[in-house]
């Protein structure tokens, strides 16, 4: 597995290594996102002892870090004493003379303090009394968001206001996604993308010599496979009665955004569905999107709700629902669904990637402040990003034809429609194609530097 797209998280460990002073950081983020790869890059060729924590009783455990410790300090005697707590392991390595900056990781922190919840406080303890002053940084990671937070990173934790930096790892956009691949098809990537997203670990999985429906078929589909259940393993981890959250994914994978028609939908009361939805926001798995010129998002009541996780949007909208087809290995039958609806739910996930490119490879003639969708009723811009008083109209067009010189013109008129500083402000349009536009077109964007055409095919 190639290692991509980590340098400014790299640069934070970096920065936190050279301080002159002990460092405490944490290192959170869903599972599969790639965490322990970017700490083992880290700690590389540096002096470093790692213990990745696991549910096995805590004296087990405590027992394999004095292994790790006395072979690092090629201390045979070390071995063969018996240790009951961690503190005395710590004392242990603080009476070394390090000469060098020692790095002590402990990945998936959150399963200790399940086994034993005094352990935020042991580490506190640990580290008030035995590794702030010395020549010590300590990175506790974990991949239970909601739990990771809550032992490490609130204030109610005894951990609380002793880290020195934090680092949330979030999934890949699509232009790193794609140095995972020695391809050129941006079109084959982009599907890629659209069915597995950002998870550096899902991306072994998915063969480029294969279709995408090769790939989904054998990697996800197939009872078997890493990713039939994956889903379902990680909720269960991070929430008690997963299968409300279940419910409340399928409805929303199958294009219900509105909190109320998604609690209708499911015959629950709206305010009985509130803390659901809340704590799947928590997780990164949904995301609330509001129109991008309200000036009081908060406390918009234009919110709707979206699956953030590509895979997850995904499996919710093609998998859970026909998973007693899959159990009988009816494979075919579940992708000939997929190919009558992969068109139409690609193309939601382009408008996303879209975004993605105006932020990072578009060179606009002002810098952007928000980017977001615009709607109306049922009125709906793709894209809309904000100067300072310049806008950038959108749309994103999924077609294997050439977009024409009508979807400029549709755009214009709906952008009259939106009353973002409209007396003072400049605007700009922007078309994407999947492939490309009509000459007619073309020729409007030539003689317009206020037009611009990107195609997914040749310019990502």
């Amino acid at each position: 597995m190639k290692f991509i797209n980590r340098e400014n998280e790299l640069a934070v460990l970096e920065n936190e290594y050279k301080k002159q002073n002990a460092s405490f950081v944490v290192v959170y983020g869903r599972r599969r996102v790639g965490k322990t790869t970017l700490i083992e890059k880290f700690i590389e060729n540096k002096n470093a002892i790692y213990l990745l924590a696991d549910l096995q009783n805590e004296k087990l455990q405590i027992d394999r870090f004095k292994t790790i410790i006395a072979e690092k300090f090629n201390d045979e005697i070390l071995k063969s004493i018996e240790i009951k707590d961690w503190e005395t392991l710590f004392k242990y390595i603080v009476q070394k003379e390090l000469r060098e900056k020692l790095i002590i990781v402990i990945d998936e922190f959150q399963y200790l303090a399940k086994i034993n919840k005094a352990i935020p406080s042991i580490f506190q303890r640990i580290w008030d009394e035995l590794l702030k002053n010395k020549n010590i940084m300590l990175i506790l990671s974990g991949s239970l968001i909601s739990l990771m937070y809550d032992i490490a990173l609130s204030y109610s934790s005894p951990l609380y206001g002793r880290r020195t930096a934090q680092i949330k790892l979030q999934p890949m956009n699509f232009f790193n996604f794609k140095k995972f691949f020695n391809l050129d098809d941006n079109i084959k990537l982009f599907e890629f993308y659209s069915v597995i997203g950002g998870i550096p670990k899902y991306i072994e999985f998915f063969d480029k010599n294969k279709s995408i429906y090769e790939n989904i078929k054998s990697n996800i589909l197939n009872k078997n496979s890493f990713l039939y259940e994956e889903p379902k393993f990680v909720l269960k981890d991070e929430v008690k009665e997963p299968i409300n959250y279940f419910s409340i994914l399928q409805v929303i994978s199958q294009g219900e955004h509105k909190i109320g028609k998604i609690a209708s939908k499911l015959g629950i009361e709206t305010k009985n569905l509130t803390s659901f939805i809340e704590k799947l926001i928590e997780l990164e798995i949904l995301e609330r999107k509001i129109p991008v010129t309200e000036e009081n998002p908060a406390k918009s009541k234009k919110g709707l709700y979206f699956i953030k996780d590509n895979f997850f949007n995904f499996w919710f909208r093609y998998v859970f629902p026909y998973q007693s087809y899959l159990e009988t290995e009816q494979y075919d039958l579940v992708i000939n669904k997929i190919k009558l609806d992969f068109k139409y739910y690609t193309s939601l996930i382009f408008e996303n990637v879209c975004q993605e490119f105006v932020l990072n490879k578009a060179k606009l003639p002002f810098p952007t402040q928000k980017i977001g969708k615009w709607w109306e009723r049922d009125i709906e811009i793709d894209l809309v990003a904000l100067g300072e008083n310049e806008i950038l109209f959108g749309e994103c067009k999924y077609w294997d034809n050439p977009v024409g010189l009508n979807v400029l013109n549709d755009l214009k008129e709906k952008a009259n429609l939106v009353n973002w500083k409209k007396n003072k402000r400049k605007e700009f349009f922007i078309i994407f194609s999947k492939r490309d536009f009509s000459a007619e077109l073309i020729e409007v964007a030539e003689s317009n530097k206020n037009v611009f055409l990107v195609s997914l095919e040749k310019d990502f």
